[in-house]
């Protein structure tokens, strides 16, 4: 089968060519690209030939591979998939894996580190300390220690974020479909979203998105959330409604935000309206990228690969 990277993983070529020799060992034909592509026709250019097409986060629209009558298996090495198009892919019969799991400790690990530099004013202190102040110029800050956290969506990575701050003396609550009996045990009480709004110290985002999450965080929620809230999202960036977000730091309904993922990827667009809201901590979606992560992402993606091959697939989303 002809089988195509079209964008990169993150991780060095020598790691790539050694897929590429298994592949060809098993009489598949394996090409990768270094650089994400231009534009869509470049895009279905790289896919126009292949039997199964490997893609990391880039938009995939079904105008990319519609043309292509022997594209049968779309391996994304990413733990979302709402940037595919799912309806065409359907239509045409395509299998769609995802890579679920690679990136637990490094989404969890930013999360915490957004806390406690919002709670510790880590970043302001750096500046503060450069302009030459004294502590005495600078803000008190926070314990995290007898917070509550309330986790809105306990799926593999809110299961490990929901631990990790119960490790660090935090109450925690969450809202999820299905109640986790693994975190019950631990001690996380679960409760309707509403009440975890107006129960928690911090809200963190761990939900997937579809039509039922987008926009589900919006100026009603931030009406229930306390004054002293402080919003997380490393999940996908429409689950907020992201004008109305700003619209509740700017008016102090709640106290502060950490966001990694907005309504595109970046570059932001200047006129963004979190880019001017105060009490922001903003990073240009990078919760998902370490050093140890894009080789783990890599590793799941050619498993699900081979394992599509052999006749057996896995992580199938659809």
């Amino acid at each position: 089968m002809k089988i195509r990277l079209i964008e990169p993983l993150g991780v060095s070529n020598d790691l790539l060519d050694q897929y590429r020799e298994i592949l060809s060992s098993r009489g598949h034909d394996f090409k990768y690209y270094n650089d994400k592509a231009k534009d869509l026709e470049e895009q279905k250019k790289r896919i126009s030939d292949a039997d199964i097409i490997m893609i990391a986060s880039s938009p995939l629209p079904g105008e990319a591979f519609k043309d292509n009558p022997n594209l049968k298996y779309i391996n994304v090495a990413f733990t979302g998939f709402d940037h595919i198009d799912l309806d065409e892919a359907h239509n045409k019969g395509i299998k769609i894996s995802n890579a679920s799991g690679y990136s637990n400790t490094s989404v969890k690990e930013l999360v915490l580190g957004m806390v406690l530099n919002i709670y510790r004013k880590i970043s302001s202190g750096n500046i503060a300390t450069r302009e030459q102040k004294t502590h005495e110029d600078y803000y008190v800050g926070t314990e995290l220690k007898g917070k509550t956290v309330g986790i809105l969506g306990t799926g593999s990575i809110g299961i490990e974020v929901a631990k990790l701050f119960l490790a660090l003396g935090c109450n925690v609550v969450a809202y999820n479909r299905s109640e986790k009996e693994e975190l019950i045990n631990y001690g996380v009480t679960y409760m309707s979203l509403d009440d975890v709004y107006r129960h928690s110290d911090i809200i963190t985002i761990h939900l997937p998105l579809n039509k039922k999450t987008r926009g589900l965080v919006n100026k009603s929620s931030f009406k229930k959330m306390k004054p002293s809230a402080v919003l997380i999202n490393c999940a996908r960036g429409p689950i907020i409604n992201n004008d109305d977000l700003a619209d509740a730091l700017n008016n102090n309904q709640i106290a502060y935000a950490g966001v990694d993922v907005f309504d595109m990827e970046p570059p932001i667009p200047a006129d963004y309206p979190l880019l001017k809201a105060k009490n922001t901590l903003l990073t240009p979606h990078i919760a998902y990228l370490t050093k140890e992560s894009m080789i783990k992402r890599a590793r799941i993606a050619f498993d699900n690969l081979i394992s599509y091959l052999d006749g057996n697939p896995k992580n199938i989303i659809n």
